[in-house]
């Protein structure tokens, strides 16, 4: 893309080369996050609740530069509050699903709250799929039921961890509805503050209750600070910066950077090899992930952000 157009397009979206770049250095950011907590020696929902308690003093500077008159009555509370519940279950699965699956399979089945979302909007909406819609159910049924397959093909413990970051997707998708819905009053950096606040300890919880280390240990803080820093700070900052200058389709062909990333790394460091069949699964999951995001959202995640 070339320089900042003058004025928007007929979609009101209004995007330069410093959002392009955004667009695609937040995925880049998200993508490093399961590398990193397979770094990090503390237990996976123990770097969960790390990577959302470290940066609250940035996040709660940001949400006070960027503060909305919106008012935090009862019902936008019992907003955040499910939000934060949902989001520290997705957490807490897709961490845990991570040490036991292969990366790109981890991302992109933790990143299948878009399709659930789809699903979620033609109930909502009461019609039936479009032949978009239709199309990516389809495709994600497939490549999913592919990629689950050749993972109890490897090992029993890959097929659980699959299953862990798919229903990590699918408390992303109950996280995003009552999130979406308070962004549009109190702003994204506010959300994702009371979020973190109200997820934090829930994770600190089932971190104790699971028996996992909280503090690091012999690798030391480096890992668990990265991951907090390029997640929560650089990848949802990038993120907030550059999503709303784009339209869905764009955004969704980006977010398979992150699923190519992660399978890369997986590959160069912890030689999990791709055959030709889970590369078939990977690309019907992220033609459903695109189909997905360029359909219209449920009522009830109208807010956006």
């Amino acid at each position: 893309m070339g320089e900042t157009t003058a004025t928007a397009d007929k979609n009101g979206f209004q995007a330069g080369a410093w959002h392009f770049a955004a667009l695609i250095a937040g995925n880049i950011a998200l993508a490093l996050g399961p590398w990193l907590v397979r770094l990090s020696d503390t237990g996976p929902i123990s770097a969960a609740f790390w990577r959302l308690f470290l940066p609250i003093p940035v996040i709660a500077f940001l949400a006070w530069r960027t503060r909305t008159p919106g008012k935090l009555d009862r019902r936008m509370a019992l907003l955040v509050v499910a939000a934060g519940i949902f989001f520290a279950m997705d957490l807490a699965s897709w961490h845990v699903g991570i040490e036991r699956t292969r990366l790109g399979n981890a991302v992109l089945f933790g990143n299948s709250g878009s399709i659930i979302l789809m699903l979620w909007g033609l109930v909502a909406l009461r019609r039936a799929p479009s032949w978009r819609e239709g199309g990516g159910v389809i495709a994600a049924l497939v490549g999913a039921a592919i990629l689950l397959g050749r993972s109890l093909e490897i090992s029993t413990t890959t097929f659980v961890g699959d299953l862990f970051c798919l229903f990590a997707g699918l408390c992303y998708a109950f996280y995003l509805l009552p999130a979406q819905r308070a962004r549009a009053t109190l702003g994204p950096w506010s959300v994702l503050l009371l979020v973190s606040l109200a997820a934090s300890p829930l994770l600190l919880g089932m971190a104790a209750f699971a028996g996992e280390p909280i503090l690091p240990g012999a690798k030391g803080w480096e890992p668990v600070v990265l991951l907090a820093f390029s997640s929560q700070i650089v990848g949802q900052g990038l993120l907030v910066y550059s999503l709303r200058n784009f339209p869905p389709l764009i955004i969704g062909m980006a977010l398979l950077t992150q699923p190519a990333i992660a399978a890369t790394i997986g590959w160069l460091v912890f030689g999990e090899m791709l055959v030709a069949l889970d590369i078939l699964g990977m690309v019907l999951v992220g033609t459903a992930l695109i189909l997905a995001r360029g359909s219209p959202p449920p009522k009830l995640a109208s807010g956006g952000g």
